[in-house]
């Protein structure tokens, strides 16, 4: 009997350490913050009945470990194993072993020994071994442990960047534009740089690095001398972030894109995330408003007693600055009045008019001409994996959209498939919306019945969002093709078989595997 406890022991703690790859992985990709391993743990262990069975046969096996030490090794199986579909190494993103990811590692791994040390001081063998089968089904809550107490930490050392960006800041001296907003920050932020890049020198933060650790790592690395304009992302997942990146970044120019529904899971609310977005706007000179958000069109009146707003506008032509659909390209207004003609480039998609207008009005804010800007944004780039077109081998239209991940954007962009394949076969690959809150269901059944109006073949990846895409796809007589798969990749094999000249596909959002 000692002899299998011994190895019932054992089997615990190399579980636990298996478990611990899963769940560190999780940690990463969820930024290391506390509270989301244990999330997406009960997502999983919940989200499936074979899950389920299998976390009440580990939670069972652990239970019993103080008579039977060999039940434990039924823990250890299943916490090496499951949840089922969660993979040790991961198919999106796999673990960078970067110092942080070590030092949680470390952490998580000492407090998995204390509370096996602790139930062999007060149990023995016997203790030992039930408690380390309990601890490897607990992995994901020790892992957060880790992450809070890891935090003040991590604080620690993200000071020292900001002061040496800061210092780089102080001695270059350029005029920050920061931009922020629900969604569309990348796509305005990109449109600004190309604006601007006509008749300065122009650093914007590359991808999506819009925290303090990718825009501290943006000056350090990127910021010249010489350079004339810093354009800065900035994102957030509660109040104070965006106020903590402008005490350092100081954006004279300050932009909101939008206001909604994205990260509403942890914000909580939408004035919520109104209030964290406005931020942004305490100490700029000038505020870059896209009213044809209500809840911006609002605070455009509020804060114009201590700022200089302009209203920007894709709809609207009397806004400050509006861009506007015409034939063949797009007319910009100035004050009401039409300032200048874009005719688009052959094969183009037409930019999104609303972040257009933002980063037209920060462009003249800066000095450019009504003209110059006018003649730059026919040739707007398209911002990579955020509704980018390319023509796959087979000669059908893919439209890349795996970047977002929001109600509207998703909605322009079925809008988008529409007229590219009006004769074609129409198809939506997507895994639906996520951190939408109560939200949630609501708008991916949303989501669902729009697409069923629009596309020929509908492709629900994941489990995730499944039941409430189907739900909403059959709210309409006539639906469309219905597909389930569990993998993007199915979903591209598919494609590739089925599509040919005059189809088009439309991949909305790409949610990375931790993601049920």
């Amino acid at each position: 009997m000692t002899a299998l406890a011994v190895f019932a022991l054992g089997t615990s703690v190399l579980s636990s350490l298996f478990g611990q790859l899963r769940w560190l992985r999780v940690a990463q990709r969820e930024h290391y913050m506390a509270g989301s391993v244990m999330r997406f743990a009960w997502r999983w262990w919940a989200g499936t009945p074979l899950n389920a069975a299998l976390v009440g046969l580990a939670l069972a096996g652990a239970a019993c470990a103080t008579v039977l030490p060999g039940a434990a090794i039924a823990t250890a199986v299943v916490v090496t194993i499951g949840p089922v579909g969660l993979g040790l190494r991961g198919r999106t993103s796999r673990l960078a072993w970067t110092r942080r990811l070590r030092f949680l590692g470390v952490l998580a791994a000492l407090f998995e020994a204390l509370f096996v040390g602790l139930g062999a001081l007060f149990g023995a063998l016997s203790g030992a071994v039930t408690t380390a089968a309990f601890v490897a089904v607990a992995v994901p809550l020790l892992v957060d442990m880790a992450l809070a107490v890891q935090a003040p930490f991590e604080d620690f050392l993200a000071q020292r960047y900001v002061r040496r960006a800061s210092g780089l800041l102080g001695a270059v001296q350029p005029l920050v534009v920061g931009i922020t907003g629900s969604y569309g920050k990348t796509t305005t932020k990109n449109y600004i740089a190309y604006l601007l890049g006509g008749e300065h020198t122009v650093v914007a933060s590359p991808r999506s690095f819009n925290n303090r650790a990718g825009l501290t790592r943006t000056v350090i690395e990127h910021l010249a001398p010489g350079t004339y304009v810093l354009v800065a992302e900035m994102g957030a997942y509660g109040p104070g972030e965006i106020a903590a990146l402008c005490g350092w970044l100081h954006p004279e120019v300050a932009v909101i894109t939008s206001i909604g529904p994205a990260h509403l899971e942890r914000f909580g609310s939408l004035e919520r995330t109104l209030e964290a977005k406005a931020e942004i706007t305490k100490n700029a000179r000038v505020v870059v408003l896209n009213v044809d958000d209500p809840r911006l069109h609002a605070l455009a009146g509020d804060l114009e007693k201590d700022h200089k707003v302009v209203r920007a506008s894709g709809a609207d032509e009397a806004s400050d600055v509006a861009v506007l659909a015409e034939s063949e390209g797009l007319e910009l207004y100035v004050a009401g009045k039409p300032a200048g003609f874009a005719k688009l480039l052959a094969d183009s998609l037409p930019p999104i008019r609303t972040n257009a207008a933002c980063a037209a009005a920060v462009a003249l804010e800066l000095g450019m001409s009504p003209g110059a800007v006018a003649s730059r944004l026919g040739s707007l780039p398209a911002v990579p994996n955020r509704l980018q077109p390319y023509r796959a081998a087979g000669g059908y239209l893919v439209l890349d959209d795996t970047f977002n991940a929001n109600p509207a954007g998703a909605r322009h962009a079925l809008d988008v498939l529409a007229s590219a394949a009006p004769a074609g076969r129409r198809v939506l690959v997507t895994p639906g919306m996520v951190e939408l809150g109560s939200s949630q269901r609501t708008e991916n059944a949303a989501l669902g019945e729009a697409a069923a109006g629009i596309v020929t073949d509908l492709v629900v990846v994941g489990r995730t969002n499944r039941a409430a895409l189907v739900e909403g796809c059959r709210r309409l007589a006539t639906s469309p093709s219905l597909r389930l798969v569990g993998r993007r990749e199915s979903a591209v094999s598919w494609a590739q078989k089925e599509l040919g000249p005059g189809d088009a596909v439309l991949f909305e959002n790409d949610l990375p595997d931790h993601f049920l």
